[in-house]
């Protein structure tokens, strides 16, 4: 099955729907447990139906999904079609969509050596040095944030090595920047927006706001 492209997803329209770093992401108000758990029994029931299943998360007044063809490596018409159902469930129970609220963290470190640095990182975070898949280290789990080498030039420290993507929805990308320069933060470079952003502290270390726009 074919992979969507980021302008398939977004004239699909799915209003409660974000594309973040690879899949479609949405965030539910449940407000109160019960009703979460009644949100996911029912987008349980939708996923065996379709014969494909959603990764989700439940807080006491909030639940998220994340939707992500794996065997596609993207989001294919699965995704879009089990998040239409999903969306169509939620809002049968009154249950508010707040895809402001969502947001990614992914780990970005420089190396020139991803053979060595991958297992040591995978080993560390995931307790087993084979969960490396490319310039990844993934965590099957979801327990910790995925880390991705930025292939670089062999350089000395104190050169920053480690930075953060924060994956937001890209119609609240400007209001997050906005928030962080009020903060104190700087812009280093916005050339690249609004794919991504790199930001600085006032230290200098820095940071990347990124969108699914332009990939």
């Amino acid at each position: 099955m074919d992979t969507l492209t980021v302008t398939e997803i977004l004239d699909a329209s799915l209003t409660d729907w974000r594309r973040l770093a690879q899949g479609l992401h949405a965030r539910y108000r449940t407000r109160d447990f019960r009703t979460g758990l009644a949100l996911v029994d029912a987008a349980a029931q939708a996923a065996e139906e379709a014969d494909h299943h959603p990764d989700v998360t439940l807080r006491y007044a909030s639940v998220e999904f994340r939707l992500l063809s794996h065997d596609a490596g993207g989001v294919t018409d699965r995704d879009v079609e089990l998040a239409r159902r999903i969306s169509e469930i939620a809002a049968g129970l009154g249950v508010e969509a707040t895809p402001q609220k969502l947001a990614l963290v992914e780990l970005g470190l420089d190396t020139a050596d991803v053979a060595a640095l991958g297992p040591f990182w995978a080993a560390l975070l995931t307790g087993s040095a084979t969960n490396v898949d490319g310039d990844d280290v993934v965590d099957r789990t979801g327990q910790t944030p995925l880390i991705w080498f930025q292939h670089t030039d062999p350089h000395e420290t104190p050169r920053q090595r480690f930075h953060l993507d924060v994956w937001v929805p890209h119609d609240v990308a400007d209001e997050r920047i906005a928030a962080a320069v009020a903060a104190g933060g700087t812009i280093v470079d916005d050339s690249p927006a609004p794919t991504f952003t790199v930001l600085a502290d006032a230290e200098g270390n820095r940071a990347c706001v990124c969108t699914c726009l332009g990939r």
